[in-house]
């Protein structure tokens, strides 16, 4: 069987180093996990053609910018993927494709990892579709208002319906306001890898940071709470939670490696930044 990990750009993806290693270890010999490079425009042709190899693909998964743009392109779509308006996951079942979304359970299991409390009162910087993800983890935490501080308010829509999905009351507020918005328990950081950096000195004091970027790691945002005595979380704990439960549902086994699949990612990591020293 084979499955693969679509989005642009792609070659950084870590997500063929944790499949691999599931596979490897579940004793999935015949299985193969691939990369590819593929944008919004090209995404339509891609999956017209998997679908055409019956039986041969059990599933994709899927990065940015690809999450929402899938959506219209499948038979079937979870409630929570309809809500989040994104599937990171796609599972083909007799020539049939069913979206769903891991994120969430991803960010649920790296906070849980981490011990951070669950919190009373959360703010998410960035719009995109992490961040939509993120409204449901919160949700699923308890909690009924959160805060989105975003470049362009403008740019929010999406993100605002996400919320009234969920049933999560919104306000939306710049980011260059972020020093007014920090009286929380939680931090969410969805914002790509070096946008928060100018941020760290204001994120200092937060009592627990969770940054959506796993490498360069520790980021500058990272580093500067956790010197002040926050708790962090990590982008790679995310991301093995979320292949985790993709390894599931594409195998329809529940026997999934963890462990196995965290020592693949941080290997492959560490093999990454020396490679940069």
């Amino acid at each position: 069987m084979r499955a693969a990990v679509l989005g642009s750009p792609i070659a950084h993806s870590l997500s063929p180093y944790l499949h691999r290693a599931a596979y490897q270890a579940m004793g999935l010999d015949d299985w193969t996990y691939d990369a590819f490079e593929c944008d919004e425009a090209g995404l339509p042709a891609r999956m017209a053609g998997l679908r055409g190899e019956v039986g041969e693909w059990a599933g994709l998964s899927l990065t940015m910018p690809l999450k929402r743009a899938v959506l219209p392109l499948l038979d079937t779509v979870s409630e929570l993927a309809v809500d989040v308006g994104g599937a990171n996951t796609v599972v083909f079942r007799d020539g049939s494709a069913h979206g769903e979304n891991t994120d969430v359970y991803g960010i649920e299991r790296a906070l849980a990892e981490a011990g951070v409390p669950r919190p009373g009162s959360a703010l998410v910087l960035g719009g995109g579709a992490t961040a939509g993800s993120a409204l449901a983890a919160l949700r699923n935490l308890g909690l009924e208002r959160v805060t989105l501080a975003v470049r362009d308010a403008g740019r929010a829509a999406e993100t605002a319906g996400v919320a009234e999905r969920l049933g999560v009351a919104l306000r939306v507020a710049p980011l260059d306001e972020l020093d007014d918005l920090l009286g929380v328990d939680l931090v969410v950081s969805t914002l790509p890898a070096g946008a928060a950096d100018g941020y760290a000195g204001a994120l200092a004091g937060v009592p627990a940071l969770f940054d959506v970027v796993y490498a360069p790691w520790p980021t500058k945002a990272v580093a500067s709470v956790r010197e002040a005595g926050g708790r962090v979380v990590g982008g790679f704990a995310m991301l093995l939670h979320q292949a985790v439960r993709q390894v599931e549902l594409m195998t329809g086994r529940a026997d999934v490696p963890v462990e196995a699949m965290r020592a693949a990612g941080e290997a492959e990591i560490l093999r990454r930044a020396s490679r940069m020293d």
